[in-house]
């Protein structure tokens, strides 16, 4: 087929270079080339080159295949050797290593340096770091490798392809990155209503709005030792509330209960028996009678008395003078 135009998105560059790779040394010498150059010009007409009736297109082929011959091997030998041996570093910035890459080649088939071959090289490079991000995805635990291809803008068909996984399990790791990406922003919000304070007031602000540590150990600047004092103050406060709560609990117990027998007078200890002697006629159950003297503010020890050894109120009354 030879329409004038290739049928594959491949450059014709590089379809030339890629025909030399299968080339003998023989098929370079004397007698050979011509017809080398005829045989692959005509298989690049089947796969919708027009090189044989092209004139410039063939042109390119003789000045590859003389390249070629010079340099002792084929260009894409070399291409192929240093694009696998990138490391993902390497590939950081892929315009940038296809630049790199093309002067590299360049020192030894000048053509390489057309720039028609640069957006196939960049594609090149590009490739590489997808298979060195997919590879690295592949090692790490959990859904760690799935965020990596996430935040390195992997296409999603791309990833469930390259891990395995289904768009659901993708759907569920996406919405925990935006889950994290809310919680920073919170507490970014956090840190500017404390942005005057001290380290150890931060953390403590922090820590009472519910922020992890280690987002805290992150976002907020300050290291180990601020955290672990803030815990320590915040420990310290906990155990002094608790303290003043039990006192306070203490207090209104004894409150409720009422003075003990030594601390009342023979006058309010005939009156709270007298009191005691009525409720009693009422009902003879404990918990009756507990709840009507209590209702009533009569005091716990006349009362456990009462209901414990009601004829130890005679001798109470007694020694009260009454």
């Amino acid at each position: 087929m030879t329409t004038g135009e290739a049928t594959t998105n491949k450059p014709l560059w590089l379809s030339i270079e890629e025909a030399f790779l299968g080339l003998a040394p023989e098929d370079l010498s004397g007698a050979s080339l011509e017809a080398t150059v005829q045989s692959i010009a005509a298989k690049l007409d089947e796969a919708g080159y027009n090189v044989s009736k092209h004139g410039g297109n063939l042109v390119d082929l003789r000045l590859a295949l003389a390249e070629m011959s010079q340099a002792g091997r084929p260009l894409m030998k070399d291409l192929n050797t240093a694009i696998a041996a990138f490391s993902l570093d390497d590939v950081a910035a892929p315009f940038a290593t296809a630049d790199k890459l093309i002067n590299e080649i360049a020192a030894t088939w000048p053509s390489f340096k057309n720039s028609r071959c640069r957006p196939e090289v960049i594609r090149m490079v590009e490739e590489r770091k997808l298979e060195l991000l997919i590879e690295k995805a592949r090692g790490l635990s959990g859904d760690e490798g799935i965020e990596l291809l996430l935040n390195e803008g992997v296409d999603h068909e791309v990833i469930t392809s390259a891990m395995e996984i289904t768009e659901e399990k993708l759907k569920e790791v996406i919405d925990a990155i935006a889950k994290r990406k809310a919680e920073r922003e919170r507490v970014m919000g956090l840190l500017e209503k404390v942005g005057d304070k001290s380290d150890v007031e931060k953390v403590k602000f922090l820590i009472e709005n519910d922020v992890a540590e280690a987002l805290i150990l992150e976002l907020a600047g300050v290291d180990q030792g601020a955290l672990d004092g803030a815990k320590k103050a915040m420990e310290e406060e906990l155990k002094e509330k608790q303290r003043l709560a039990e006192e306070e609990a203490a207090r209104k117990k004894a409150e409720a209960e009422g003075p003990s027998l030594d601390a009342m007078s023979p006058e309010e200890m005939l009156e709270h028996i007298e009191a005691v002697r009525e409720i009693m006629e009422f009902s003879d159950k404990e918990n009756e009678i507990r709840t009507m003297c209590e209702q009533s503010g009569l005091p716990k020890a006349i009362v456990d008395i009462a209901v414990s050894d009601p004829d130890k109120l005679d001798e109470l009354e007694k020694q009260a003078g009454g």
